[in-house]
């Protein structure tokens, strides 16, 4: 009985029929291919790469419709439904090829089926090829009608032996009809026992492009209703129904697939147009340089869309007209024949085709334009070989020199641009070279200062070169430059440029320090350097301008605020006698060690205290000296303090407590506490205290008259300005009282009393002044250490160091202004009298009371005798006030 039939209109398709075609149903499956051999139908020789073969059939037996599969030959890919591909091109030699796919089961056992690639006959129908591309059961010839049956199920717990693929089938596209054309007709076993209808579903059927494909609903017969078009879709994919008419009859669907065969309806295209590339006019023979490409929109796997190039026209066509070849296959331009001149011939225009069918189809024309670039064949040559210049040492950047050239290729191209270097005399790497700005020079410049004195002259070559590579052998071009070294007057040098020296703060006036010179660099020249002190913060410092040595001009102190860690910088020039003196600097740094010069100080100077129940107030205390000349401290109370105050030292001893010893009135009071260092140098510190009239720690003073031993003396100094005011007041309005009660000539002739005018006006009082005992107003101050005594010489403050005069007379007028600034400074010079000396008046002071002078408006009533006692000059004022009127 036949399994298959299969009709024409050109459409090669299987017809299987799973029904009594030879194939008993079993109890169990069997996993394997279709086939023991796949055979596969092509029509050329040179297979590309991706070209699609056909496919290969394989049953798990487990219902997985993907299986791995795998190729012996690399070339070939098969894809998890069986599909067979080329991975990369595959030329068929012998007009066949023959390799094996591997697969696995479900229980990982290996299958093996052989494919073979043959190329199809020139005789042999080309859709006839694409039935033997698939493993087919036995089949019948060919007849009119095609008939394509449902497979039959499987029933109970049988199972067909191998389950058969309906095979797709193709439908050339820009059929002319007419339409609709009959295809194929879709049969159900059952129509032998029932009438059954048929109806498809999906891709051109009840899917977009609807109504493409159509059926009769009784009959089967399965029609294509309009021309197709590759180029817009190339396959569809369609499901056959067959029910039952009145009977309870249902056909599993079956998947029709339906390819459309391509036609040569597509001319190329090329991709842009015109191309353009660049050639190099030095290229050699099989030089690529460009590429053209089309496409062509038929099918890529048939010569349809398989296109070949070729050049038709070259322009111009010299030096000869095949300068230029293109790969057929690729669409690459490359050079065919030496002898590309840019100078003379520098763009050509090519014309070439792209043909389909492999070049025998439809083609289109496209022009491709080619540049030639230049190449670099003329090495630059330079205008000038010899050159001789001067340069000034010690100068960095300095132009020497500029080298121009010249060259024949290309302006602006690599080829015409220059690079310089310098291939010998710098071995020190004094100078550099580099490209002008017109890209034809090369400037020499340095980048070292030169010294005349180690070399005098330096003689270079200098090569030119391009930015491209020269193309062949080519002669470069050098030229020499001879540099000449100028002298020039450089400046002293000191040696060190910074010089660190060790002292003592407390160094004496006039000691040397250090001899700090600079040598003169200019050998050749005899020069006589001067020294001289740039900057000196503190004007501690001397140099002899002529041996450079340093001394002491004024005391230094480690605590002056321009001493930096206890460094300070002093700026030292030297000068040269050239006729442009040039000047050197050097940096002197003097490191002080520390002496014990500060007495250590109590910050606080004011204090607020409760006068009961108060807690101690701390105090602290610093010394500039560093140690080990600072603390720990100790400190004493001194005078009066001690009968009320006592101090004790923190554990550190660097701050004192003050405590009341005893209740005091509320009043401001003088604490005077004298602080030592770890090496017994003291200094007294007066701290303001106000006492306040309150307990504990908050301390409020209430609005009371101050006790007069609080007054300041500031303020007893006013009220005794005040005083003696008042007195010559008084004296006056006595003076013209007693002058308009008289009408007698007065007692004394006018030159006179100009002239006692004018002897009270002078300071210091005559002869008889001199005699008189102030002893009486100190008394009281020499109880009270706690006032600040002006009339005796301090003992606590070092006197300061004068100046002994200079042997030099250019220094006299320093020396001068230095001992006076000493002097007004000097804390223990005379007089010590001040109006602090007279701020004393209380209980037992013997200087008498002021109060004794009437003020009283009558003249008569006062006695003025004991003013006779005052002076000569008192006396006459008794006299003129003192005397009866006549």
């Amino acid at each position: 009985m036949a399994c298959v039939r299969i009709v024409g209109l050109g459409v090669i398709v299987f017809l299987f029929q799973v029904f009594s075609c030879g194939y008993t149903e079993e109890t169990t499956c069997t996993p394997g291919f279709e086939s023991e051999l796949v055979v596969f139908k092509v029509h050329r020789d040179h297979l590309h790469r991706g070209k699609r073969l056909g496919r290969v059939t394989f049953s798990n037996c487990d219902g997985r419709t993907r299986t791995l599969f795998q190729s012996v030959d690399k070339r070939f890919d098969v894809d998890t439904d069986g599909t067979v591909t080329l991975k990369r091109q595959v030329t068929l030699h012998e007009g066949h090829k023959v390799f094996s796919v591997h697969a696995w089961d479900s229980s990982g056992k290996k299958h093996t089926v052989s494919v073979r690639v043959e190329r199809v006959r020139h005789h042999e129908d080309h859709h006839r090829d694409a039935v033997m591309n698939i493993s087919s059961p036995q089949m019948e010839s060919p007849s009119d009608d095609l008939v394509l049956t449902f497979p039959k199920s499987s029933t109970g717990l049988k199972r067909a032996k191998r389950g058969w693929v309906i095979p797709p089938f193709n439908v050339p596209e820009n059929s002319r009809g007419p339409f609709p054309i009959k295809l194929v007709q879709i049969k159900s076993d059952y129509s032998k026992e029932a009438q059954m209808a048929y109806r498809i579903t999906g891709e051109g059927a009840d899917l977009e492009p609807k109504g493409t494909f159509t059926i009769e609903r009784l009959s089967g017969f399965l029609f294509v209703t309009r021309p197709l078009d590759r180029e817009t879709k190339d396959s569809y994919r369609l499901e056959a129904h067959a029910v039952g008419v009145g009977v309870n009859i249902t056909e599993k669907p079956m998947e029709i697939i339906v390819y459309v065969s391509d036609q040569n309806d597509n001319r190329p295209v090329f991709t842009q147009n015109p191309f353009n590339g660049n050639v190099p006019e030095a290229a050699e023979i099989g030089h690529e340089f460009m590429t053209v490409t089309a496409t062509d929109a038929d099918d890529p796997n048939t010569d349809n869309g398989v296109i070949r190039y070729s050049i038709i026209k070259q322009e111009p066509e010299s030096p000869n007209p095949n300068m230029f070849e293109i790969n057929s296959v690729t669409g690459g331009i490359r050079v065919n024949s030496l002898g590309l001149d840019r100078e003379k011939w520098s763009k050509y225009t090519l014309t070439v085709v792209a043909a389909d069918m492999e070049g025998r189809g439809f083609s289109t024309t496209g022009t491709a334009v080619i540049t030639v670039t230049d190449s670099n064949d003329n090495a630059p040559q330079f205008d000038q070989t010899s050159h001789n210049v001067s340069v000034p040492e010690n100068k960095v950047g300095a132009e020497v020199a500029k080298l121009t050239v010249t060259d024949g290729d290309e302006e602006g191209s690599p080829a015409w641009s220059t690079k310089y270097r310098i291939i010998s005399g710098d071995k020190g790497g004094f100078f550099s070279v580099s490209t002008g700005p017109s890209q034809l020079e090369g400037v020499i410049t340095t980048v070292k200062p030169l010294d005349f004195e180690k070399n005098k002259q330096y003689i270079l070559s200098v090569i030119v070169e391009n930015e491209e590579p020269f193309v062949g052998s080519l002669a470069t071009s050098t030229a020499t430059v001879t540099v000449n070294v100028e002298d020039v007057n450089e400046p002293p040098e000191f040696n060190p440029e910074e010089k660190i020296i060790y002292k003592p703060e407390d160094l004496p006036v006039d000691s040397e320090l250090v001899s700090y010179t600079a040598t003169d660099p200019d050998i050749g020249k005899s020069q006589k350097i001067t020294y001289k002190i740039s900057n000196d913060p503190d004007g501690w410092l001397s140099v002899n301008q002529d041996t450079g040595i340093i001394k002491v001009r004024k005391p230094m102190d480690r605590e002056s605020s321009n001493v930096k860690d206890g460094k300070y910088k002093a700026i030292i020039l030297a000068v040269d006698d050239d006729k442009l003196p040039a000047t050197g600097t050097g940096t002197l740094i003097i490191e002080l060690s520390d002496v014990n010069d500060n007495a250590p100080v109590i910050n606080k100077r004011s204090i607020k205290i409760c006068n009961r129940g108060s807690a101690p107030v701390l105090l602290s205390i610093t010394d500039k000296d560093d140690p080990p000349f600072a603390g720990p401290f100790t400190v004493e109370t001194q005078g009066e303090t001690s009968k009320n105050w006592s101090t004790v030292m923190n554990d550190t001893s660097t701050s004192v407590f003050l405590k009341l010893k005893s209740t005091l009135e509320q009043g401001e009071y003088n604490v005077v506490l004298r602080v030592f260092d770890r090496e017994s140098l003291f200094q007294d510190n007066t701290i303001q205290a106000t006492v306040c009239d309150c307990e504990g720690e908050d301390v409020q003073c209430n609005p009371v008259n101050i006790p007069l031993a609080g007054i300041t003396s500031g303020v007893l100094g006013i009220l005794g300005a005040i005083l003696l005011l008042l007195l010559l007041a008084l004296l006056l309005l006595l003076f013209l009282r007693r002058k308009r009660s008289t009408k007698k000539e007065p007692l004394l002739a006018e030159d006179d009393i100009r002239d006692n005018i004018y002897y009270y006006d002078e300071e210091g009082g005559g002869e008889d002044d001199q005699d008189y005992d102030l002893s009486v107003l100190h008394q009281g101050l020499d109880n009270r250490p706690e006032v600040f005594r002006n009339d005796v010489a301090p003992t606590f403050m070092p006197a300061p160091q004068y100046r002994p005069r200079p042997a030099n007379p250019e220094e006299i007028g320093t020396f001068i202004d230095d001992n006076l600034n000493a002097a007004d400074n000097d804390p223990t010079a005379p007089p010590y009298d001040s109006l602090l000396v007279f701020d004393y008046e209380g209980g037992g002071s013997d200087a008498g009371s002021l109060s004794s002078i009437n003020s009283s408006s009558s003249g008569h009533d006062q006695d003025y005798d004991f003013l006779n006692d005052w002076g000569p000059r008192f006396k006459k004022l008794a006299d003129m006030f003192g005397g009866e009127e006549d």
